[in-house]
């Protein structure tokens, strides 16, 4: 069976010399690998995976290990697995959905191992007021409560 961490070796110095970073590689039981990728400072193209996938190609010969190969960027639609991902869109909304299935969106402030801050607008009571009125917070969520984090797509 083919190893994670071997696959990860290969493709680590292509990633340092493109700006890339993995996301995660995974392999099925029926030896299906896919390796997803991300980057800090723009998107990842066909390139890159074409240029990733000929590595692992050349270096794990298929007369011995038979296996299928996909090589993708994070989607939009993913949630976050890395700190870099965080990293890649502070600044930027996002929305988390936490495991009490409160679900919240707003910029991500901060982001470290441990927890992310996030700023967002919320009706609030205001003493001597009959009216909620809209406040803008900044909000710390440590990791462990949240289920997931991804991308906010706004259409407007």
């Amino acid at each position: 069976m083919i190893q994670k961490e071997k696959l990860a070796s290969l493709i680590e110095k292509y990633l340092e010399d493109n700006s890339l970073f993995l996301v995660d590689i995974t392999i099925s039981t029926d030896n299906d690998i896919e390796i997803t990728v991300e980057s800090l400072d723009s998107d990842v193209n066909l390139d890159n995976c074409t240029d990733i996938n000929r590595i692992i190609i050349d270096a794990v010969d298929r007369d011995i290990e038979d296996y299928s190969l996909t090589v993708t960027s994070a989607g939009l639609d993913q949630p976050f697995k890395v700190l870099l991902q965080y990293k890649k869109y502070l600044g930027k909304e996002v929305t988390i959905l936490k495991r009490d299935g409160t679900k919240i969106t707003g910029i991500l402030a901060e982001a470290s191992e441990e927890y992310i801050d996030i700023e967002y607008s919320k009706m609030v009571a205001v003493e001597g007021k009959k009216r909620k009125e809209k406040r803008e917070i900044r909000e710390r969520f440590s990791l462990s409560e949240i289920k997931t984090t991804k991308p906010f797509i706004n259409f407007r």
